[in-house]
This record gives structure tokens, sequence and C-alpha cells, in this order.
């Protein structure tokens, strides 16, 4: 009698909708083969249970579209981007597009941009990390653009390259600090300037002549 009017079979009630969560998209750079950080990154967090997939920079558009989807479905609350080289490239185009959509972007981390980018859209923080001496460059704001950028030099990060960066284990550990914070921190939101944070030991941002020269000291 006491399990009178419960379902005879578990099986067949309905589970509950999952709750809304967070998708990190990491966008590979050139040809496709030479970023494989992206997936080293992305399967470090898939195993913090955090959704991560790894994509083609050349299909940026169909990356924005699938994130607009799952974020107006309500399946996901949180998008992040991350790119290396060409991916990093990208990551503007494709915050410009969410944008479009009325999408905001949570948290975008770039990885050595190959070519000039500028910024417009809605991203609660932008983190481009550049090898000065290197290919890469910092990003530019433009007027349309909401949120904070943080433009900052890892020249100084031993070992540093290029077609390093996103496999150096110091920056891999920063990269996914970055992403963990912003998931803790609850749902994409429109953006406000903020402070930029204390950058990785061994590096300086961008215009910060002080924080270079005790780099170099040490």
């Amino acid at each position: 009698m006491l399990l009178f009017g419960l379902p005879i079979n578990p099986g067949a009630a309905h589970a509950a909708p999952a709750a809304p969560s967070a998708h990190v998209f990491l966008v590979r750079g050139v040809l496709n083969i030479f970023s494989l950080g992206m997936d080293q990154i992305a399967n470090r967090l898939q195993q913090q249970g955090i959704t991560a997939t790894v994509h083609n920079h050349m299909l940026w558009a169909s990356i924005a579209d699938e994130a607009a989807a799952e974020y107006k479905s309500g399946r996901v609350n949180t998008i992040i981007l991350v790119g290396h080289s060409s991916g990093a490239t990208v990551l503007p185009d494709i915050v410009a597009r969410l944008d479009r959509q009325g999408v905001p972007v949570k948290l975008a981390i770039g990885l050595d941009s190959v070519f000039h980018t500028s910024l417009t859209g809605r991203v609660g923080r932008y983190i481009n990390f550049y090898v000065a001496n290197g290919a890469g460059t910092p990003v530019q704001r433009t007027k349309d653009f909401r949120g904070t950028l943080e433009n900052v030099d890892v020249e100084r990060v031993p070992g540093i390259s290029h077609l390093t960066i996103d496999k150096n284990e110091l920056m891999q550990q920063k990269v996914i600090a970055e992403i963990d914070a912003a998931v803790r921190s609850g749902p994409s939101r429109l953006p406000t300037e903020k402070k930029p944070q204390q950058p990785v030991a061994g590096t300086a941002p961008q215009g910060s002549p002080t924080k270079r020269a005790t780099a170099a000291a040490n």
C-alpha cells in the first residue's frame, strides 16, 4: 500500500530538464592541425564537467549560430570562446555575429591572433594573449564594443611562441582558471567595465612599462 500511486517502472518517468549550463567553444588555427592545445584544454574542461567542443576556424559563422541556438533555447546560459592563431583572429567575428542575434558572450580568450582585429558587440571580458616579438598583435576596441578588453603580452613566458602558446602548461592553466571563474560567476549578462586582473606570472599587459621592466629584471 505504501507503494500505491508510485510508477511501477521508474524508467518510464520523465527526467527533469537539464539545468542551463556553460558551453566553451574552442577554435583551432590554420589548416586545423597546428592548434592541438585546443583539444588538450577541451579534455581538461570536460573532466571538470564543463561542456567544451573544438572547431575549425573556417566554420566561425556556424559556431556563432550554434551558440546562439543553444542560448536562445535555454540549454546554455554562459557562452565562452577560446581561439588560437587564425582561431583567435575570427573570435571578434563570432562575437559580432552573436551580438546581431542578441546573444552576449561571457568570456572570450584569444591566443596570438595572426592578424590585426577589432572588437564590436558585447563581451563580458575579452582577453587577448599575444607574443609581442612574434606573429601576435593587440586587439583594438571600436566605439561599438561593450565590455572589458585586456591585451596581455606573454613573450616572457618561458618556452612561449606562436606555435606553442596553446600547448604551454602555464598558459593552459591560466586559460582554464579564467574559464572556471567565468562559469562560477553565473550566466552571460550585458557587460560592464571592470579593472583588468593581474596577468600571468612572467607576462605584462600592453602599455605597462613598469611591469615589463620588473619582468626583465627578474
